[in-house]
């Protein structure tokens, strides 16, 4: 069953570029999370977004939030792609699927494609924002609006 606005992100644990193991208790329910899901390193779109989201890291960090993206790429591949970008931010390591199902994100194009999804989730763990679109850039948007009304609200 997938994540809906509302809900609290369940605990995981995945791994990181460096190896390291990431533990979602140590930012979730601590900070401002944009967590986006993205089909594959090194492609137009997902370069694209990854670049974006780079490129205003500051942008989220100002707000007090911390941006962390999942594929099902290797570490390697991650490793690669964070240094070739200077990627500033966490990239997760999903190869088996347990985060895109432990959230519900879809498949595109009949199946095949892995999902484009952005999650916004606030300092208590609860999902505010599910942003699902192949189109790269406007998550970066879509994102930032929901965090910036957050911030206005509290």
């Amino acid at each position: 069953m997938a994540l809906k606005v509302g809900d609290v992100v369940p605990h995981f644990i995945s791994q990181t570029t460096d190896g390291s193991f990431f533990n979602s208790t140590d930012y979730i329910g601590i900070k401002t999370i944009v967590i986006y899901f993205y089909p594959k390193d090194n492609t137009r779109v997902c370069t694209v977004q990854a670049c974006s989201f780079r490129d205003q890291y500051e942008d989220f960090k100002t707000f007090g939030a911390e941006v962390i993206g999942v594929s099902s790429d290797s570490i390697l591949s991650h490793q690669k792609f964070a240094k070739q970008y200077r990627l500033p931010f966490i990239l997760l390591s999903d190869s088996k699927k347990q985060l895109r199902k432990l959230f519900g994100v879809p498949t595109d194009l009949l199946g095949i494609l892995p999902g484009r999804v952005t999650y916004v989730i606030d300092n208590h763990g609860i999902i505010q924002l599910i942003f699902d679109s192949m189109s790269g850039p406007i998550h970066i948007k879509k994102a930032l609006d929901c965090i910036k009304k957050m911030n206005e609200n509290s």
